[in-house]
């Protein structure tokens, strides 16, 4: 296990597991969470099948230290640098050829959220508590809130839930399509490792690298574009496996 200041991270069955690691709340010190080097370095690694971000202990996190944005706003410039690596981290995660599933337990607010909104699944368990509560304090979020939330909720429930800071319930977000399952109470980690290794545990690593490349594709690229990738990346998959069987054979 690796441990910083504000985040550990292990290899279990070539699952990657990140904690948000500045118990009880997790607070993010700053929107940069983990250096873009390190996480590049946590994540290069070619057995690596998934991805698992969680907060350490019973939160996932109450989101960012506001009188570090407020302390930095007195320069502009260096409180958008700030942002925008935040932005950049975030991006990043969503971009990583892996399933990255977010287990939220209990507290999950503001670039907490942000971090959830970032990953390709979220698992909250039954007492989780999900808000962007920016606007109470004259602000919004900052770290692709407004652009990933509306994505799943629409637009009409993404200004209710942004302007009003209201925080929702686990229910109601599955009902709102913000997090994709519900675990028991407290068990958001065990319900996303179970269900990581589902998706994973007998899969090639080039298939799951494949799959989320190609998801990300019927998003990114034309239709046109997307369906030519998606053809040779199951071609290769085939060649691959057609080998594979052959050998078996001799």
């Amino acid at each position: 296990m690796t441990k910083l200041n504000t985040v550990t991270f292990e290899v279990i069955d070539c699952i990657g597991i990140i904690r948000l690691n500045t118990p009880p709340a997790n607070e993010l010190a700053v929107p940069e969470f983990i250096s873009p080097a390190l996480f590049q370095q946590w994540t290069a690694t070619q057995t690596l099948k998934g991805l698992i971000i969680m907060g350490e202990g019973k939160n996932f996190s109450t989101g960012g230290n506001l009188e570090t944005i407020f302390k930095n706003s007195s320069n502009p410039e260096t409180l958008m640098t700030m942002m925008q690596d935040g932005h950049a981290l975030l991006n990043t995660i969503y971009n990583l050829d892996i399933p990255v599933i977010a287990a939220i337990n209990r507290v999950c607010f503001g670039g907490g959220l942000e971090i959830a909104l970032a990953c390709h699944i979220r698992v909250a368990s039954e007492n989780a508590l999900l808000a962007f509560p920016e606007s109470n304090q004259n602000l919004m979020p900052g770290m692709g809130g407004t652009f990933r939330l509306p994505a799943l909720t629409g637009v009409s429930e993404a200004a209710r839930i942004i302007l009003s800071g209201d925080i929702v319930n686990a229910t109601d977000a599955k009902a709102l399509g913000i997090i994709d399952h519900v675990a028991p109470k407290d068990q958001a980690f065990e319900f996303a490792w179970q269900l990581m290794q589902k998706m994973t545990r007998d899969r090639p690593v080039k298939v799951i690298r494949s799959v989320m490349r190609s998801l990300k594709n019927s998003f990114e690229l034309s239709q046109d574009q997307a369906i030519t990738e998606e053809i040779r990346l199951f071609c290769e998959l085939a060649q691959d496996e057609a080998i594979r069987r052959n050998t078996e054979e001799t």
